[in-house]
C-alpha cells in the first residue's frame, strides 16, 4: 500500500522481439551501460537466486547520481521488482518494476513502473523527481527498442579490446596516476586541457581536449567511477563522432611481479559518420581499426607514463 504524498506513474512500449529476450536485456545490469544513456556503470553488491543488490550510478536530468537498489527478479512471469535502499538526494523513496507481456511470438509490450516520494514532501523536489522520471524512463524505453530491434546490426558494429601493460610497482602508485586525471595536461603529451570536479566522492566527471597525430584536438566528457586501488569506470558521454557508445574501466591487478594494469574498452560505432570522416570507401572495418588504433595510442600511452610514474616511486 503506497504511502501519503507517494507518486505512481506508468511508462511503456511495444518492442518488436519475443518477451523473454528483452526480459533478458534488462535482467542483465551488466550492459546497461551500453544501453542505456543515462546508465554510467552498475556493480552486483550481492547476488542469489531471483534477487540481488546492485549499485547504479547514472545522469539525471544531467546531473551524475549513484544509489543502491534491491532487485527481485520472476523469470516465469517476466517482472522484475525494484527498490532503491539507500536513495539520492531529492529522493525520499524510489522503486517499481518491469513488466513484460508478450503480446505475440515477436512482439512484447514493456511496461516501466515508479512509485517514489520527494525529501519532506517537497514541492520543488518532486516536480524535479517527476521530470527526470519522465526522461529516463522515455530515453530507456526508446533505447532499449532500438537495442532490441537492431541486435544483429549494432552487433556489428560493437567491439571490445584491452590493453595491458605490468608494472614493477604498487597498484596504489598506478591507480593515483590514473585517478588524478586533473595533472594529465602536464603529464600526458595526447592531453591538451583536462577538467576534473568530483562532487560526490567516488564518482567524477572529466572533461578534457586530447590531440590526435595530425594535431587536431577533440572535447570529450565521461563521467568516472573509482574503486580505490582496484579500478575506475567510465562512460563517455560527448564523443568523437565516429561512436555512438564508448565505456571502458582501468583495471589494477597486483601480482608476483608488482600489478597488471589494464584499460578495457567497450565501443559501439557510428555508422552515420563513417564515410564523412574517413573518406567514400571506408566502411564498418576500416572504423573498428582506426578508433581502436586511436583508444589503444592513447591508452598505451598513458598506462607507459603511469608505469614510470610507480617505478619511479617504488
Amino acid at each position: 500500500m503506497s504511502q501519503p504524498n507517494t507518486r505512481e506513474v506508468e511508462h511503456d512500449i511495444t518492442v518488436a522481439a519475443p518477451a523473454k529476450e528483452v526480459y533478458r536485456l534488462i535482467a542483465e545490469v551488466e550492459n546497461w551501460p551500453q544501453v542505456f544513456p543515462p546508465t554510467i556503470f552498475v556493480d552486483h553488491v550481492e547476488r542469489g537466486e531471483g534477487s540481488e543488490r546492485i549499485w547504479i550510478w547514472a545522469t539525471a536530468k544531467g546531473e551524475a547520481k549513484n544509489w543502491t537498489s534491491r532487485r527481485e527478479l520472476d523469470t516465469e512471469a517476466l517482472r522484475i521488482t525494484f527498490r532503491q535502499e539507500v536513495p539520492s538526494h531529492p529522493v525520499a523513496a524510489m522503486g517499481g518494476a518491469w513488466w513484460f507481456e508478450a503480446v505475440s511470438e515477436t512482439e512484447t509490450k514493456v511496461r516501466l513502473f515508479h512509485d517514489y516520494r520527494a525529501v519532506n514532501d517537497d514541492p520543488e523536489h518532486l516536480a524535479w523527481i517527476d521530470e527526470a522520471v519522465d526522461r529516463n524512463s522515455r530515453s530507456e524505453l526508446d533505447a532499449l527498442k532500438r537495442i532490441v530491434e537492431t541486435a544483429a546490426e549494432t552487433a556489428k558494429l560493437t567491439f571490445e579490446f584491452t590493453d595491458t601493460v605490468q608494472i614493477n610497482g604498487a597498484a596504489k602508485d598506478v591507480y593515483d596516476f590514473i585517478n588524478d586525471a586533473h595533472l594529465w595536461a602536464e603529464r600526458l603529451p595526447h592531453v591538451a586541457t583536462v577538467e576534473l570536479t568530483e562532487e560526490t566522492p567516488g564518482l567524477q566527471t572529466l572533461e578534457m581536449d586530447t590531440r590526435a597525430r595530425d594535431g587536431s584536438t577533440h572535447r570529450t566528457k565521461s563521467y568516472r567511477v573509482t574503486f580505490p586501488r582496484q579500478r575506475i569506470a567510465y562512460k563517455q558521454v560527448t564523443l568523437p563522432a565516429l561512436m555512438s557508445v564508448h565505456t571502458g574501466i582501468w583495471t589494477f591487478a597486483e601480482n608476483d611481479e608488482g600489478v597488471a594494469a589494464s584499460s578495457q574498452h567497450t565501443v559501439v560505432l557510428n555508422p552515420d559518420n563513417i564515410t564523412r570522416i574517413l573518406g567514400p570507401d571506408a566502411g564498418v572495418e576500416e572504423a573498428r581499426n582506426y578508433v581502436r588504433n586511436a583508444l589503444s595510442t592513447n591508452s598505451r600511452a598513458t598506462l607507459d607514463y603511469a608505469r614510470a610514474h610507480a617505478e619511479r616511486n617504488r
